[in-house]
């Protein structure tokens, strides 16, 4: 079986193209090949099919590395897309992906870089069926109550807001994004995001954040690109100015939010290497339930 491995911002993104695969991909074969140790290592899997949909270049499913599957990546999504521009899947600049969270339009801006239509956000939405057209609520984690922002971007988003910086980066998410994730407000689960405003260098326009990210199924990642969309557009909801410039620990993504709540994601990826999964390794796999 032939892989690449891609990253965005330090999150990696196993792609396989679906006629490579000599079995079905099982969650469990997922979380093997998705473990650091003894499968490739990576964030999640993204599997690429063509489609008899008219006017979509392909469709992409999202795996995470407990073996669920992800309405929506941000980060994936970009890998995906610069991966099937580089093998040929289109020669066009815009064109659209079909996705579980429906469609996604990209438009290629570099060698590796794309800006995402990612659609238009929700407050209100089935994954968070108690809130209120806000979207706002709270939610209890390691001893203490949390207020957050629900945001629909094609998966769900609880944005926190903190502080200050010091704040933001003192938290021990491995111990606060569990009961968050798995609180009983959210019947899907939800990703977590904190956040924290920072200074607009002058000239500049729109607005700067700091944000760290505790992904559904994944644990604390470098970078989301839905989990960026998620605290820029709470952010904004406050009255901040769009676009919104968030600095994660893996870089930065620029995040347009439209009065409409429409959002527009930019930055980049790039392939990390190609392989072929030894015999050895995929006679474990086809062994596995």
């Amino acid at each position: 079986m032939r892989f690449e491995k891609w990253q965005a911002l330090g999150n990696d993104y196993v792609i396989i193209e679906a006629p490579e695969l000599p079995w079905e991909l099982t969650p469990a074969r997922i979380r093997r090949l998705c473990d650091v140790h003894t499968g490739i290592g990576s964030d999640g899997v993204l599997l690429l099919s063509a489609t008899d949909l008219p006017g979509y270049v392909a469709a992409l499913r999202i795996f995470n590395p407990d073996g669920s599957e992800a309405e929506l990546s941000g980060n994936g999504a970009r890998e995906a897309i610069l991966y099937l521009r580089r093998h040929g899947w289109t020669d066009q600049d815009e064109f659209s992906i079909h996705t579980a969270a429906g469609e996604i339009r990209p438009q290629i801006t570099g060698p590796d870089t794309c800006r995402v239509d990612m659609g238009r956000a929700r407050t209100v939405s089935p994954d968070f069926p108690s809130g209120g057209p806000d979207g706002r609520g709270t939610v209890s984690s390691d001893g203490r109550e949390w207020s957050f922002q629900h945001v629909q971007v094609g998966n769900p988003q609880a944005a926190i807001a903190v502080t200050d910086v010091d704040t933001l980066m003192g938290l021990d998410l491995a111990a606060i994004g569990p009961a968050i994730e798995n609180a009983e407000l959210f019947p899907q689960r939800t990703n977590v995001s904190f956040y924290t405003p920072l200074a607009t260098p002058p000239g500049t326009s729109g607005s700067r954040i700091r944000a760290r990210i505790f992904e559904r199924g994944v644990g604390e990642t470098s970078a989301s690109g839905t989990g960026a969309s998620g605290a820029a557009l709470a952010w904004v909801l406050t009255g901040a100015d769009s676009p919104v410039t968030v600095v994660l620990d893996g870089g930065e993504l620029t995040v347009e939010v439209e009065e409409d709540l429409h959002i527009t994601l930019s930055g980049w990826a790039r392939p990390v290497f190609a392989a072929t999964l030894s015999p050895e390794l995929t006679e474990e796999l086809h062994a596995t339930v």
